[in-house]
């Protein structure tokens, strides 16, 4: 694992797997990343990497390993429920070259429920974990999440996924803030503006993004970091630069 978690002289980082074929093709529209990097900022997490994957033994195996080697925190989302393509578990055994094994309170949870002897058996398939996991509790009833060192697997179904993240106990660094202003300008006009700014404030991130509405274009400034007073002077800077210029800053969000 690269780093204590517990630092605060670095920035905790987070990498995100979504495993799904179905993701790929564009039958199912993902929500969870957005709802991860979200929550993990909420605990001082940063999430520096996505990737979205197939359901393919060899792909989920190296994007894990190569994953958890190079960041603090692994979430992986999908693929652990009862169907043949759902493969994370195994992969993830795999990944820490342990074995899949039957959790016996997860199967006995799954019996409790009546079904036809072919329904029941591939309900229990959902009672796989790799051999030395941690369950992630999950008071939904749905498949069951768990953890290997690093890496936490979750469903990914998302209010499933959503009652499993609210379980795993991070250890994050500095809260990153974040406040914003948009302005019918284009990038161009204060592009120098904003150079300036990033290198008199290498501690918050400055980013610059177009947008068109109403048939009017401008941009939206955001301003990242974990210093409140600091976001405030970047941000009451950039709406000076905005006002300078003839514009109106609008849509002040403070931190």
């Amino acid at each position: 694992m690269p780093g204590d978690p517990m630092s605060d002289e670095k920035t905790v980082t987070a990498a995100v797997i979504i495993i799904g074929n179905e993701i790929l093709s564009g039958r199912t529209q993902d929500t969870n990343l957005n709802y991860i990097a979200k929550y993990l900022g909420t605990k001082g997490v940063s999430v520096k990497a996505a990737w979205v994957i197939p359901d393919l033994h060899e792909v989920v195996v190296n994007t894990v390993n190569q994953a958890r080697e190079n960041f603090d925190y692994v979430l992986t989302t999908g693929g652990i429920g009862p169907t043949h393509d759902d493969i994370t578990a195994e992969c993830i055994a795999k990944a820490f070259d342990v074995e899949l094994v039957v959790d016996d309170q997860i199967a006995s949870r799954i019996r409790q429920r009546p079904a036809p002897e072919h329904v029941m058996e591939s309900r229990l398939r959902m009672a796989r974990v790799p051999k030395g996991a941690s369950l992630i509790e999950n008071s939904t009833g749905g498949p069951q999440g768990f953890s290997m060192e690093n890496v936490h697997v979750m469903a990914g179904i998302p209010r499933v996924m959503q009652a499993m993240i609210g379980n795993i106990p991070f250890q994050g660094g500095p809260v990153v803030h974040s406040c914003s202003v948009t302005a019918y300008m284009g990038e161009s006009e204060i592009a120098d503006e904003l150079t300036t700014l990033q290198k008199d404030h290498p501690a918050v991130d400055i980013g610059s993004y177009p947008f068109s509405r109403n048939n009017r274009y401008g941009t939206s400034l955001v301003i990242r970091g974990t210093d409140i007073e600091e976001l405030n002077l970047v941000l009451n800077s950039i709406c000076a630069t905005i006002t300078a210029k003839e514009e109106t800053p609008e849509d002040i969000e403070r931190p």
